[in-house]
C-alpha cells in the first residue's frame, strides 16, 4: 500500500482581511475569524505588555532622582 498524505494535508485557512466585506463569509467561516481575532488579540496584547514591561524597567534605569 502506498501513503498518500494528500489526505492528510492540513486545510488551509482562508485568509482574512481586517474591513473586508462580512457578507461574503459562511457561518462557519465567520466563527473561525472571530478565532483568529482571539488569538490575533492574545498576541498584540501579549507584546505590549511586554514592551510596557521593557519600559517600565528602561524609566527605572534612567530614573532621576
Amino acid at each position: 500500500m502506498v501513503w498518500d498524505d494528500t489526505d492528510a494535508a492540513p486545510k488551509k485557512r482562508p485568509d482574512f482581511e481586517l474591513g473586508a466585506d462580512l457578507s461574503k463569509l459562511s457561518v462557519a467561516e465567520l466563527a473561525e475569524y472571530l478565532e483568529v481575532l482571539a488569538v490575533e488579540r492574545q498576541r498584540v496584547e501579549a507584546a505590549r505588555e511586554a514592551k510596557q514591561r521593557s519600559q517600565s524597567v528602561a524609566e527605572s534605569v534612567f530614573k532621576k532622582s
